[in-house]
Order: C-alpha cells, then sequence, then structure tokens
C-alpha cells in the first residue's frame, strides 16, 4: 500500500510541478499575503497549486486527511493523511531563484510512510517509501541514493536556513556567529524538502533548521532517512523548534555543535 501512496503523491506531485511551471509569469510574482511575518510570503499560485493537489487526492482517495500549508485540515477515516508543501522555497518562486519544489508526503497512523520531491524549476525528483529506501528519478528509473558519511565538523558544509520572525532571527544570528568558525562553511538555499534531498545525495555534510512546520520537511526528511541519515529535533523528534539531519557516524558531533550554539 505504502508503494501506491507514493505513485499516487508522483503522479500529483508531478502534474502540480507542471501547473506551477506554466503559471509563473516572468519577473517576479506578485505576494497574495503574508503569515508569520511581512517576509513570509504567499502566492496566488501557491493557492491554486494546493487546491489542484487536494483535489486530485481526495478524487483518487476520498477518505484520507489532509493537511496542507496553504489551507485547513482535513480529518479522514481511513487512517491515511497527506502532508503537503504546494511551494517550498516561495521567496525564491517569487524572486525567481531556481529552487522551490512540491513536497508530498503520505502519513499512515501519523508515521511518513511515502513522500516525493520534485524541483519545480529543474524537474529534479527525490522519492522514499519507508523500509523500501530513497532514490532519484532519472525519468522513470530509479537510482538509490545512499548518503555517504560527510565530513567532520572542522572540515563540513552545512545547509541551513533562518525563521521569518525578526526576534527569532536575532537569536540565530548570535547562535550562527558562534557556530560558523568551528564548520567549513553553511549554505542557506531556501527550501527545506531541497535541502534534505541534496543532503542525501552528498552535496552537504550536515543540515539544521528552524521554525520548520511538518508539511516543510515531511517528504524531505524521510527521502533523508531511507538514505541512512539521521533525522532529530534538539530533544527528540524532528519538531518546528528544529530539525537537524547528517550521517549516523558524524550525526553527534554537529548535533552536539547545534546545540551548544544556542539555537
Amino acid at each position: 500500500m505504502s508503494q501506491e501512496l507514493y505513485d499516487l503523491a508522483r503522479a500529483v506531485g508531478l502534474e502540480a510541478a507542471e501547473f506551477v511551471r506554466s503559471s509563473r509569469p516572468e519577473g517576479r510574482v506578485d505576494v497574495a499575503a503574508t503569515k508569520s511575518s511581512d517576509t513570509d510570503v504567499v502566492t496566488e499560485i501557491d493557492r491554486a497549486c494546493e487546491r489542484l493537489i487536494r483535489e486530485r487526492i481526495f478524487s483518487a482517495r476520498p477518505d484520507d486527511g489532509f493537511a496542507g500549508e496553504e489551507g485547513d485540515d482535513i480529518v479522514g477515516t481511513s487512517g491515511v493523511d497527506w502532508v503537503v508543501d504546494p511551494i517550498d522555497g516561495t521567496v525564491n518562486f517569487v524572486h525567481g531563484i531556481p529552487a522551490y519544489a512540491v513536497s508530498i508526503a503520505a502519513r499512515r497512523d501519523g508515521t511518513v510512510v511515502a513522500g516525493h520531491v520534485v524541483n519545480i524549476a529543474s524537474g529534479e525528483e527525490h522519492g522514499a517509501v519507508r523500509g523500501e529506501g530513497a532514490w532519484r528519478h532519472d525519468g522513470d528509473e530509479r537510482r538509490a541514493v545512499v548518503a555517504p558519511q560527510g565530513a567532520a565538523p572542522a572540515r563540513g558544509l552545512v545547509a541551513t536556513g533562518f525563521h521569518y520572525i525578526p526576534e527569532i532571527r536575532a537569536k540565530q544570528a548570535a547562535a550562527m556567529a558562534s557556530f560558523l568558525p568551528q564548520v567549513a562553511d553553511v549554505r542557506r538555499i531556501g527550501s527545506a524538502a531541497l535541502d534534505l534531498c541534496a543532503l542525501a545525495e552528498g552535496h552537504y555534510d550536515a543540515y539544521f533548521e528552524q521554525g520548520l512546520h511538518l508539511w516543510d520537511h515531511a517528504a524531505g526528511a524521510l527521502v533523508a532517512t531511507e538514505s541512512g541519515l539521521v533525522v532529530s529535533g534538539l530533544d527528540g523528534g524532528p519538531d518546528e523548534r528544529m530539525v537537524m539531519s547528517a550521517h549516523p557516524a558524524v550525526a553527534e558531533e554537529y548535533f552536539g555543535l547545534v546545540r551548544s550554539c544556542g539555537f
């Protein structure tokens, strides 16, 4: 059944990505609204994309639940619900930076069992099914993704992101001043889903970010986990307070460093 859920996630994700590509105008995209702060933006295309995803999923599985970034949650009766970010990386989308994704995950009884992430701008796809590994799609061919060990912090390239609320950003800046001299460098791409998939591919050595909601990381975190990485929070599982990920061989070094710097 998890594979069937994945197949639906992929089919809907690819249709949604094509919808966003074909709907995006030239230049910057108009902002329709803001959420947690003036820089936490939403576009009408976000909203339309989520409606499309919801309609396609409920057409195939009318008894499921749905949790999306732009709409109200729907409680289902099947034990399966869908966690959706129609455009993860909306700021990139608005500015025309080619790193924004459709992220669709399926949960069964609260556990993510399938996830699909597609970079809308490039078409690159990653997927995972719990217990069956992670992969990158080359057309209809799957290529297994197994995360490499990665470098220790002193030589590590670390992906991260920053909160939208100014007061929290100020605290993060102070923590980053302590963190940055202890690693090789950091990257801030602007899409948690794409960061987690890139970590699984070995482009980074570790990742951490505060302020994420479940839809930001549900599919990407499954890709990371199924590739062999550890995904954690500060004191337990990943949550809005913190999501961090690294290879098991170096995870405690990175996680300890994040904690010690005061994030």
